[in-house]
C-alpha cells in the first residue's frame, strides 16, 4: 500500500537521526557478537566486531543475572603502529630464556636442572601483542567490523533464560546499537572465533577464503546441547553425535534472529541451511526455511541407534564474520502451533497446543491483568522451556470460527465489532462470515496471522449478498513489524454502499491449509490509533548539549490527528523542545537537551506522543528502534528494548594508565646524537612529523603495549626530547 512512500521517507531521514549538534564523536557500532549467548552459571570470552569503538570502557546487558567487562580492544593499526608492535614482540621473544642444549651425560652425572622462570608480565604482553597483530585486518571484507573487542561475560546460575540485548559503551560515543544475546539452559559448544574476513578481489577470491585445519570441519558433541559457530565463505560446519531409536529430536537454529539485516548482501541476512545425515552419509532430514522464517528447524524421530551428523551452511555458500548461528539439538520441547492465536484481555481460555516432546496438548490461559498487544507464550520450567510463540491480546468481543462456513450460503453470522479466531484447516479451504451493515458505514477487516507466526498468506474480500465485490486486499505493510519482510496479512477499510448483509471471505493465496494455518480476523468500525518509533535507540551528547531523534508515526484505521511529542517523566536535567507531528507528517525530529553534568552511566529516556482520539486524550510511548538497511535498498525500523542516552564532558580526558618514563642517560645521548646528525645533514622528518610519531609511540605505551626500554629507544631514535 504505502511501502514506496515509507522507503523514500526512511531514506530521506536516515542521515538525520544520529548527528547531535556539536558532536564530533561518531556513534559506536557493533556488527556481530560471537558467541551470541551462553549457559547459566558460566563465564566465557565473547568477541565483538564493529567500528567507532575508541575508548570502549563498558558493556551493557539488559535483564538480570548477566555481567560483562571489557578484556581487550584490538583497534585498527596503521603501518607504523603495526611495525612498532611487531618489533616489540620480536624483542620480547628474544628476551625469553632459551631451552638449555642437551650435553652428553657422563657416568654419575646428574641430569636435573632448574628451569629459568619467565616473568608473567612479559608472557601476558606477548599474548596481547600476538592477539592484536593477529586480529588486525587492513582490508576487511566489511569495514563495519574492522575493530575487534573481547569481553568476558559471566552468567549467574539463576539468570532468567531467553534473549537479551548487549551494547558496548565508549567514553564519548556512549552506548552502541543493541545486539541479540541469549541465556541458555544447555551445555554450550563454541567453535574458535574467526579472524576478520579479508576483502575478496575479482579473480583472486580464493585468497580471501579461510584456511583452517580439516580437524575443525567436524566436531563431536553430546546432545542435548547448543552449538555456536560462524560460517566463512564456501564453508560447511558439521557436528557428529549419538542418538537413540525413538528420540524425538528438535534441531532449532538462530541466525537471522541474531542479526536481522545485513546491508551489503542479498537477500539481506545469513540464509542458513541445515541437513542431517546418518552414519552412512545418507541425508535423512533437511530444512532451508521453517515455514516462512529463514531460520531452519528439523523435527526428526530417530529410526535406529547410531551416529548422526548435522551440517550447516549458507544457501549460496557465502560467509563472513557476521554469519553467526546458535543451534540447539536434543530431545527438547517444541511448540509448532497453538490455537487460538489470541484472546480477550481479562478473560480465560483453553489453548490447543501441538509440537514435539510436549507433555500437554491443552493449556488453560488466564489473561487477567494482561494488557492488549503481543503476549509471547512459552511452556516449561526454568530447566526445560519451549520456544516462544506469538499470541495477541485485544479488548473486543471474540468468537471462534464454526465449520462448515466455506460459502456465502453457509456463512457464519457475526455481530460487530468482533474478532474471529479461525483456521484455514485444509488446502483449498476458505471461510466466510456474514454481518449486517448500513449504507455509508466504514468497516475495517484486518487479519493477524503472519504477524503471529502463522504460515497463512491471507487474502480477504468483502462482497454483498449478490456476490458483488466491495473491496479486496492481499498484503498490507505494517511498519511496526520491523523483522517481517513478507507483509502477508490483509487489511481493508471500506465504505459500505447500502444497507444489507455483507460477506467477508478469507483464504490462503496459494490455497494451502492445515492445523497451523490459524488467523485472527477483526471486523469492526475503525478504531483510530497510532504507534510511535524513535530512532536511534542510543545517543550521546555533551554536557549542556543537545541531540535530535527521529520519531515515526504509524497511523492506524485512518487516524489523522496531530501528535504532540515530548519526553515522558525525564530524569533531572533532561528536557525536550515541544514538537508536533502534524496529520500530514509521518516523521518529526525531537530535539532533547542534557544536563550540565555528565552521567555516570547511560540513562534510559522515554519519548511519548499525546493526542485526542474520539474526544478523549491518548498517550502512547514510542518504541526505541534502529534504522536498518536490507540488501542495499530496503529499510526497516527494528525494535530495541531501551532508549539509552549518555552525557559526557568534552573537556574531560581520563588520566593515562601509564606515565612514560624519562629517557635513560644512554637513550638521551642517542637522542642528542640523532638531533646533531639531523642538523648537520638535514632532517629525515620535520619537527611536526617527529612530534606526531612520538605521540603515536606514547599512545601505544599508555595502552600498555610497549615496555619502558622499547619506548625510550624509539623516542631516542626519533631524536625527540620533551
Amino acid at each position: 500500500m504505502c511501502s514506496v512512500r515509507w522507503l523514500v521517507l526512511l531514506s530521506a531521514h536516515a542521515l538525520l537521526v544520529v548527528v547531535p549538534a556539536g558532536r564530533a564523536q561518531s556513534r559506536p557500532y557493533i556488527g556481530y557478537v560471537y558467541p551470541a549467548g551462553g549457559k547459566q552459571g558460566t563465564t566465557f570470552e565473547v568477541k565483538l566486531g564493529g567500528q567507532n569503538l575508541n575508548d570502549v570502557n563498558g558493556v551493557l546487558v539488559t535483564g538480570n543475572g548477566v555481567s560483562a567487562r571489557v578484556v581487550e580492544y584490538c583497534f585498527p593499526l596503521g603501518n607504523r603502529e603495526s611495525g612498532w608492535l611487531s618489533r616489540q614482540l620480536a624483542d620480547l621473544k628474544k628476551s625469553l630464556p632459551k631451552a638449555s642444549s642437551k650435553k652428553k651425560k657422563t657416568k654419575g652425572e646428574s641430569t636435573s636442572s632448574t628451569p629459568t622462570a619467565v616473568d608473567p608480565a612479559t608472557t601476558n604482553l606477548i599474548a596481547r601483542l600476538e592477539k592484536l597483530l593477529r586480529e588486525d585486518m587492513r582490508f576487511p571484507a566489511c569495514a563495519a567490523f574492522r575493530s575487534v573487542v573481547f569481553i568476558e561475560v559471566t552468567i549467574a546460575p539463576d539468570a532468567p533464560p531467553g534473549e537479551r540485548e548487549l551494547r558496548l559503551m565508549t567514553l564519548r560515543g556512549g552506548a552502541s546499537n543493541p545486539m541479540a544475546f541469549h541465556v541458555g539452559l544447555l551445555t554450550e559448544n563454541s567453535r574458535k572465533a574467526m579472524l576478520t574476513a579479508p576483502r575478496q578481489r575479482l579473480g583472486k577470491e580464493s585468497q580471501a577464503l579461510r584456511n583452517r585445519p580439516s580437524t575443525e570441519a567436524e566436531e563431536r558433541i553430546n546432545i542435548p546441547c547448543t552449538v555456536n559457530g560462524q560460517i566463512a565463505s564456501r564453508e560447511v560446519n558439521s557436528y557428529r553425535f549419538a542418538a537413540r531409536k525413538g528420540q524425538q529430536l528438535v534441531i532449532s537454529t538462530l541466525a537471522r534472529q541474531l542479526i536481522p539485516y545485513i546491508a551489503d548482501g542479498v537477500p539481506g541476512w545469513f540464509q542458513p541451511v541445515i541437513a542431517l545425515y546418518d552414519a552412512n552419509g545418507r541425508e535423512v532430514a533437511y530444512d532451508d526455511d521453517y515455514r516462512f522464517k529463514p531460520d531452519p528447524v528439523i523435527l526428526y524421530e530417530v529410526p535406529q541407534d547410531g551416529e548422526y551428523v548435522l551440517a550447516i551452511f549458507d544457501a549460496i555458500y557465502r560467509g563472513r564474520n557476521d554469519f553467526i548461528y546458535r543451534i540447539t539439538i536434543g530431545e527438547l520441547p517444541f511448540i509448532s502451533n497453538i490455537y487460538p492465536l489470541g484472546g480477550r484481555a481479562n478473560d480465560s481460555l483453553t489453548l490447543s497446543i501441538r509440537g514435539f516432546n510436549l507433555n500437554v496438548d491443552k493449556y488453560a490461559l488466564n489473561l487477567t491483568g494482561v494488557k492488549p498487544g503481543p503476549y509471547p507464550f512459552t511452556l516449561g520450567s526454568r530447566e526445560r522451556q519451549t520456544n516462544r510463540v506469538a499470541f495477541m491480546v485485544d479488548t473486543l468481543t471474540e468468537t471462534v470460527e464454526k465449520e462448515a462456513n466455506d460459502t456465502p450460503a453457509q456463512a457464519q453470522f457475526v455481530t460487530l465489532p468482533i474478532i474471529i479466531n479461525g483456521r484455514i484447516d485444509k488446502p483449498g479451504d476458505s471461510d466466510v462470515f456474514q454481518f449486517r451493515g448500513r449504507a455509508n458505514d466504514t468497516v475495517v477487516v484486518e487479519v493477524h496471522a503472519r504477524r503471529l507466526d502463522s504460515p497463512l498468506d491471507s487474502a480477504v474480500r468483502i462482497t454483498d449478498m449478490n456476490g458483488v465485490l466491495v473491496a479486496f486486499n492481499d498484503d498490507c505493510e505494517d511498519l511496526t513489524s520491523g523483522l517481517n519482510t513478507h507483509h502477508a496479512d490483509s487489511y481493508i477499510m471500506a465504505r459500505l454502499p447500502s444497507d444489507g448483509i455483507y460477506c467477508v471471505h478469507i483464504g490462503d493465496t496459494a490455497r494451502h491449509g492445515g492445523d497451523e494455518y490459524g488467523y485472527r480476523l477483526r471486523i469492526s468500525a475503525p478504531r483510530p490509533d497510532f504507534e510511535l518509533r524513535v530512532v536511534p535507540s542510543s545517543v550521546s551528547l555533551r554536557t549542556k548539549g543537545d541531540a535530535s531523534l527521529s520519531v515515526y508515526a504509524i497511523r492506524k484505521d485512518g487516524f489523522s490527528g496531530d501528535i504532540k511529542l515530548h519526553l515522558h517523566n525525564p530524569p533531572a536535567g533532561f528536557t525536550s523542545t515541544p514538537v508536533t507531528l502534524s496529520r500530514t507528517q509521518a516523521v518529526a525530529r525531537l530535539r532533547l537537551r542534557g544536563p550540565s553534568t555528565p552521567t555516570k552511566a547511560p540513562v534510559t529516556l522515554t519519548v511519548a506522543g499525546t493526542t485526542e482520539i474520539g474526544g478523549k486524550g491518548a498517550v502512547h510511548v514510542a518504541v526505541p528502534a534502529e534504522d536498518r538497511m536490507q540488501a542495499f535498498l530496503w529499510r526497516h525500523l527494528v525494535p530495541a528494548q531501551d532508549l539509552k542516552v549518555h552525557v559526557y564532558d568534552p573537556k574531560y580526558t581520563p588520566p593515562p594508565l601509564r606515565v612514560p618514563p624519562e629517557l635513560t642517560p644512554a637513550q638521551l645521548a642517542k637522542a642528542n646524537a640523532v638531533i646533531a646528525e639531523a642538523e648537520s645533514k638535514g632532517r629525515k622528518f620535520t619537527k611536526s612529523q617527529v612530534s606526531g610519531l612520538a605521540r603515536g609511540i606514547k599512545s601505544l605505551y599508555e595502552k600498555g603495549l610497549l615496555t619502558d626500554i622499547f619506548y625510550g629507544d624509539r623516542i631516542a631514535e626519533l631524536g625527540y626530547i620533551r
